[in-house]
């Protein structure tokens, strides 16, 4: 590992095309963040029934991974600017429509579901196009410092946006959260105007159906993108659900609930330092030395498991986010590096795909599973199976070369 300590790259990249992409992504992360704490807090006040709650969230999440594939074959053969642009504005209508419906007390679930469904599926045809569109914003030698940006960016977002759509909704109400939401998806939209238009198909271009099959060559054809990406199906398995579900449970038991709140924090501090500094390091085998950090991210299940106690948990959050970040850094370098430049929304939804659709089971799983064998050792069984799922990859050659 090097540091790279010339800063002259960093503020081309930030005065360049680059710099309005990564404005606009902050744009549509804030609104993003703000929204999932909005809308959650908006249909309890509005219904107060939990029960309403995980049917909007369900309708947001479904259409994401069901559209996911159709959004990278999209994203390949048209401009991704384009799909951007209007991936933003669709989900301003819809959470704008939705902002309208709370402000005006005329909650309904299943309208409010409806247009959460729509919401999430333009987020499906977003993510393929945000992944691709960075290679035609940076030149190859600047991907690990833009996806570092990227990086910073978001986890600083994660911090602050939760926190003030809670204090709107508090203060003012969800309807009005989600309406701050929906304009921020405007303002991101705008700010994508002013990046190159990119790629369009040409009218003998073959059909979408061959380019997904297309796409599912490529994908198949490079072993060690298949076998990662099923590495993060087992890892988001591991982790999502036991962190999710039974961490806060955990950790509440030793401590209280302000100790999960300190665990939060301290975790999301360890993914905004570790970015930053990323933005200088330079690893001699990236892909590598990503993964094998990646195993840190399975201490906090392991502290779960093993302690409880929230100051324990929350050391091993921060050491684990390091890991977190570098491995999310150097995945996203990889597969813009190596993966065709045609074909690479494509490859990114097939393994946004494989990576997330573990989740919800992961999600659902845990509560009855905590109830027959116990919280914490289904933490610490999860922990030592997360260790397991990160070593996977390097069962190709091309990982162990790094």
């Amino acid at each position: 590992m090097t540091s790279d300590l010339s800063a002259a790259p960093v503020r081309l990249l930030l005065s360049g095309r680059f710099g309005w992409f990564l404005a606009g992504r902050a744009v549509d992360l804030f609104g993003t963040s703000m929204t999932t704490v909005a809308l959650a807090l908006g249909v309890l006040q509005a219904s107060g029934r939990a029960t309403d709650l995980g049917v909007v969230l369900a309708t947001s999440m479904i259409p994401t991974l069901a559209l996911l594939l159709a959004g990278g074959v999209l994203a390949d053969r048209t401009s991704r600017r384009g799909l951007l642009i209007a991936a933003n504005t669709v989900s301003a209508a819809a959470v704008g429509a939705i902002a309208v419906v709370l402000i005006t007390g005329r909650y309904h679930l299943g309208t409010v579901a409806a247009l959460s469904l729509v919401s999430g599926a333009a987020g499906a045809f977003a993510s393929p196009a945000l992944r691709g569109i960075v290679p035609e914003l940076v030149d190859d030698a600047d991907l690990r410092r833009a996806n570092a940006l990227l990086s910073s960016t978001r986890n600083g977002i994660r911090i602050i946006a939760p926190a003030v759509a809670g204090l709107l909704t508090a203060t003012a109400g969800g309807g009005w959260a989600l309406a701050v939401d929906a304009a921020s998806y405007l303002v991101a939209a705008a700010l994508f105007l002013r990046l190159p238009p990119g790629r369009r198909t040409a009218a003998t271009a073959p059909g979408l159906g061959a380019e997904f099959a297309a796409g599912w060559r490529v994908f198949r054809s490079m072993r060690w993108v298949m076998l990662t990406s099923f590495s993060y199906a087992l890892v988001n398995a591991f982790a999502v659900g036991p962190w999710n579900v039974l961490g806060p449970t955990i950790v509440t038991a030793h401590g209280g609930a302000f100790g999960w709140g300190a665990v939060l924090s301290v975790r999301a501090a360890g993914l905004l330092s570790t970015s930053l500094v990323a933005v200088k390091l330079v690893f001699r085998r990236p892909l590598r030395t990503g993964l094998l950090l990646g195993v840190m991210s399975a201490l906090p299940l392991l502290a779960l498991g093993l302690s409880g106690k929230a100051w324990t948990v929350a050391g091993a959050a921060f050491v684990g986010g390091i890991g977190f970040t570098i491995a999310g850094i150097t995945w996203d370098t990889a597969l813009q590096t190596r993966v065709p430049r045609e074909a690479l929304s494509r490859v990114s939804a097939f393994d946004d795909l494989f990576s997330f659709i573990a989740i919800p089971l992961s999600q659902v799983a845990m509560g009855p599973l905590a109830a027959a064998a116990g919280a914490q050792r289904v933490a610490l069984v999860c922990g030592v199976g997360y260790v397991g799922a990160c070593l996977l990859p390097f069962l190709s050659p091309v990982i162990r070369r790094g």
